[in-house]
């Protein structure tokens, strides 16, 4: 693999060289790129570059690319292939957990000219100089060198902003990359994430959620356990002028009582929970080698609803692992038939190098994976409408959306429930009270009347 040594610009000439450059990102993934493509964007506009939107004439684009699905490393190649239709002759540069795992075969890909991996991609301006385009350069470290931890959040949206905490996993589930791609688990310090929420403050941004690789395992420093998640959400608490904060995707081996109790009582944190359960099989859990079986993850749901009643939960679910059989995927869906969830995130299992898995015996033909996704995908969409159904008639605070269709605006509730209403331009990226009175066909919730004052902007 080729290396190259770092050089630093001095920062005049850095600016009085590019300031005319334009760049353009896109974002494959989850919410934790979309903080660190924002952060990296600001980087850039802060260092005299101007930052314009993919589809403009740019002369340099950053793709952030994921690698959790193969689909994903396809998409990073289309986005290529796309970039390069617009604006034929600039840089492309390719960043993110897939150019971490794969430097040599992105490099190969016909015009992307730098690959940065996971402890070089916030050093992109540092690493690229000027970006004019010369022989392709691989930056990718080994990934134990991935060992600071950058702050990140998003600000491309005035809704809601994404807050990263935590990077990186320790944990070895069969099936996942991500410990690869992003290294060993490492927190940020609550004192600097409470200084970027209240940054964030200042801004018309009425939601955070804040997100990392496994937030709840927050708190690690160089390998060192010096604060709790409990500690975190409990200083966020006290931040004023953010109106809400939501958490992420959580573990059930890491969702204390302790969190649960504290989010019901809380002032700005919001009832909704994403659960990753990922299998309904005791059987299929040790083969992904996670932390838990399904009788933890019925306790934690059912300690949610005792003291959240109307919260949200969402779940993720893989098909088709291997060794799943159909016995095994139906434990699955009866399980989570009988669970008072509100929604799957349902994923088909998909071969990843470099993963236990990939040797496991027992493989699902893609024909019965897909069968398997489909069944839980339309169970999803019951589960849904059963949930939006249960709070008919219950008032809740919502955060509209610059978001119209046919008239109407769009925005969700606290606990996650999304609400259509008759467009007025005055409370967009505004919350409001509202009281559910219908459930469309589309499995909307409906509200006629929208009389109480809205909140006032920051």
């Amino acid at each position: 693999m080729e290396r190259h040594f770092a050089f630093n610009l001095g920062s005049d000439f850095t600016k009085n060289t590019i300031e005319l450059k334009r760049v353009a990102f896109y974002t494959l993934g989850c919410k934790l790129n979309f903080s660190e493509t924002s952060t990296i964007g600001r980087l850039f506009e802060n260092s005299g570059f101007q930052k314009v939107n993919f589809e403009d004439r740019a002369d340099i684009y950053v793709i952030n690319t994921c690698s959790v699905t193969e689909n994903a490393d396809k998409k990073c190649k289309k986005v290529v292939k796309e970039a390069l239709k617009i604006s034929p002759n600039a840089f492309i540069a390719v960043i993110g957990c897939y150019a971490q795992l794969k430097p040599q075969e992105i490099i190969d890909i016909p015009g992307v000219d730098a690959v940065l991996g996971a402890a070089e991609k916030f050093r992109l301006i540092e690493l690229l100089g000027t970006f004019e385009k010369k022989e392709k350069q691989i930056f990718a470290s080994e990934i134990a060198e991935a060992t600071h931890f950058n702050t990140a959040y998003s600000l491309n949206d005035r809704t809601r902003t994404f807050l990263k905490v935590q990077d990186g996993c320790d944990y070895t589930c069969a099936f996942c990359t991500i410990p690869l791609a992003r290294g060993n688990s490492r927190s940020d310090y609550i004192s600097n994430i409470v200084d970027a929420a209240k940054e964030i403050a200042q801004t018309d941004v009425k939601e955070v959620v804040i997100t990392g690789v496994n937030i709840g395992d927050f708190g690690l420093h160089n390998g060192i356990r010096e604060e709790k998640f409990i500690d975190l959400i409990m200083a966020l608490d006290e931040v004023e002028g953010i109106e809400r904060f939501r958490i992420s995707s959580i573990e059930p081996n890491l969702l204390t009582d302790e969190v649960i109790a504290f989010v019901a009582e809380s002032k700005r944190f919001v009832p909704h929970f994403h659960i990753p359960l990922q299998s309904g099989s005791n059987k299929i859990l040790k083969l992904m080698r996670r932390r838990y079986q399904r009788e933890l993850y019925a306790e934690r749901v059912e300690r949610i609803k005792t003291l959240m009643p109307n919260c949200c939960i969402g779940v993720d679910i893989i098909t088709g692992f291997p060794g799943e059989t159909e016995d095994d995927f139906l434990e699955t869906y009866t399980f989570l038939n009988e669970l008072p969830i509100s929604y799957l995130h349902v994923f088909t299992y998909s071969e990843r190098d470099n993963t236990h898995a990939i040797n496991l015996g027992g493989k699902v033909e893609q024909k019965g994976r897909d069968a398997r996704t489909t069944q839980l995908r339309s169970l999803s969409e019951k589960k849904k409408r059963k949930f939006y159904e249960e709070n008919l008639g219950n008032s809740f605070t919502v955060l509209f959306e610059n978001d119209i269709e046919n008239g109407n605006m769009h925005g969700f509730t606290e606990n996650y429930i999304r609400v259509a209403a008759k467009y007025d331009p005055i409370l967009i990226y505004e919350t409001k009270k509202i009281k559910i009175e219908a459930i469309n066909s589309q499995c909307l919730a409906e509200v006629e009347e929208l009389e109480e004052e809205v909140s006032h902007t920051h």
